[in-house]
């Protein structure tokens, strides 16, 4: 008989499934389950989107495409970073159409991450980027974001933790889950602490579109940082296009280069179909794009309102789609508050634990959801936090 154990390797079978999935899991076997709990807009694809994507169907355009994507995709994506954040990409050389953001995450962590070089990652954030670089050998630094400093990082939470080892930082801002920022005078005091050093960045910023009051500021605006930093972006979250699987890498070319090697025996290609939906997306859902904004930000400041009156202080988030709400002076762990709240109330919503150990004592809670099922939530968790006062 076959022992598996001894055929799987090592580094995937001390790797934790991911946290958020669990509880969309135990919410499939139940009832009347309002789930708050998964990063998915809850608008279509705008329509002209999906009209291009079957044009693009009549037409046969089923073959694979050039490694790095289409290159007029190439093109509108350039196009897109320059006007959103007045930086230039050759669309030749320093862009990779990918498999969503997920995709480019793990291609630029894998092509800069040698066993043993140390990645510094900001925590509370999305659930990948420690599990990856242990993967491949590295060792994930973790530089805990508190709520006192809006969940930024700060220049100096960054200093303490650079090392002779240290090969790379990652910037997931806008942030999932706290909804934290970074502004220009933020990144100002990141450069400064890199200046002098050998450091890339990743900058993930799928939420970029998704800022309240506050225009999003890239890394690659700031200083010297562009020639160090990866971006990470796609169109899953703006464009309402999560199944879609699209997404992209853009910066320096010698390690655009390198990435692109990766991507064609990985991958080949990224879904061709998709790309041409996504040329219509760039070119025409500008308006699409604040429409859902504005409905989000609505939704914020309802849930923010609304955990604070229930006495769960909640930071006020200015990009993404979530809320961080302190669970603390419930008296439960994260995980028992997402346990107890999803059996007894049937409300889906994730531990903040799942997004490091720093996220203990808060909860994440998208509004990527109507108002309606935010407000019947809301109603159904002011009657869990009532009966546990009971108790």
């Amino acid at each position: 008989m076959i022992d598996y154990d001894r055929i799987l390797c090592d580094r995937i079978k001390s790797t934790k499934p991911s946290g958020i999935r669990k509880y969309f899991d135990i919410a499939a076997t139940l009832d009347d389950v309002i789930s708050l709990g998964v990063g998915e807009p809850d608008f279509h694809t705008p329509w002209v989107v999906r009209q291009e994507a079957v044009k693009a169907l009549d037409a046969g355009k089923t073959t694979y495409t050039a490694n790095s994507g289409l290159k007029e995709l190439r093109q509108e994506i350039t196009n897109y970073l320059k006007k959103k954040i007045n930086t230039s990409y050759d669309p030749e050389n320093e862009i990779i159409v990918t498999v969503g953001g997920s995709e480019a995450i793990d291609l630029a962590i894998r092509c800069m991450v040698d066993p043993g070089d140390e990645v510094l990652i900001c925590e509370p954030s999305f659930v990948c980027y420690k599990p990856i670089t242990e993967l491949v050998g590295g060792k994930a630094v973790i530089i805990e974001t508190k709520a006192e400093d809006d969940f930024r990082l700060t220049a100096d939470a960054l200093k303490e933790k650079i090392t002779d080892r240290t090969k790379l930082l990652i910037l997931p801002f806008p942030n999932n889950p706290t909804g934290a920022i970074m502004s220009r005078e933020d990144l100002e005091g990141i450069a400064k602490v890199l200046e002098g050093t050998n450091i890339a960045i990743i900058s993930d910023e799928i939420y970029s579109e998704l800022t309240y009051g506050q225009k999003h500021c890239s890394p690659v605006q700031v200083g010297d940082l562009k020639e160090r930093t990866i971006i990470v972006d796609g169109f899953s979250k703006a464009f309402a296009m999560t199944g879609w699987r699209l997404g992209f890498l853009a910066g320096p070319e010698p390690l655009i280069r390198q990435m692109l090697k990766l991507h064609q025996y990985a991958i080949m290609s990224s879904p061709t179909i998709s790309q041409y939906a996504a040329i219509k997306a760039l070119k025409d859902c500008e308006k699409d794009v604040l429409k859902m904004r504005e409905e989000y930000d609505h939704r914020r400041r309802y849930l923010v309102d609304a955990f604070n009156k229930l006495g769960l202080d909640c930071f006020t988030p200015k990009g993404a789609f979530y809320v961080f709400p302190c669970i603390k002076s419930t008296g439960l762990t994260s995980e028992e508050f997402c346990n107890e709240l999803i059996y007894k109330k049937r409300v889906a919503v994730v531990p903040g634990n799942a997004f490091g150990d720093c996220g203990e004592g808060f909860i994440r809670v998208s509004y990527a959801y109507s108002l309606k099922h935010l407000k019947e939530a809301i109603r159904r968790i002011s009657e869990f936090i009532d009966d546990l006062k009971k108790d």
